[in-house]
């Protein structure tokens, strides 16, 4: 068996023993969980974002991914275009 040594903030370790505790994993059987669900989806098993993207973006990209919500609150196009230009 193979040891990984990784260097994090003493916050983070923290907050990371207190949740992975709390779902009743040690730190070491949560990153197994990690890397075996890595392995399994080929990549990363969640999506990885750009915080800077607006939630209420990511939120109608959900909703068109899973054909949720799809009629708006707008009337017409050119009403939700203006809406996306506003600051």
């Amino acid at each position: 068996m193979a040891t990984l040594q990784i260097r994090i903030d003493d916050t983070l370790k923290k907050q990371a023993d207190t949740l992975f505790s709390s779902l009743g994993l040690d730190t070491s059987t949560a990153i197994r969980i990690f890397l075996n669900a890595s392995i399994e989806n080929d990549g990363i098993p969640f999506p990885v974002q750009h915080k800077s993207i607006p939630y209420s973006l990511q939120e109608a990209v959900y909703d068109s991914r899973f054909r949720r919500n799809l009629n708006g609150p707008f009337d017409n196009a050119e009403d939700a275009v203006a809406s996306m230009l506003e600051d």
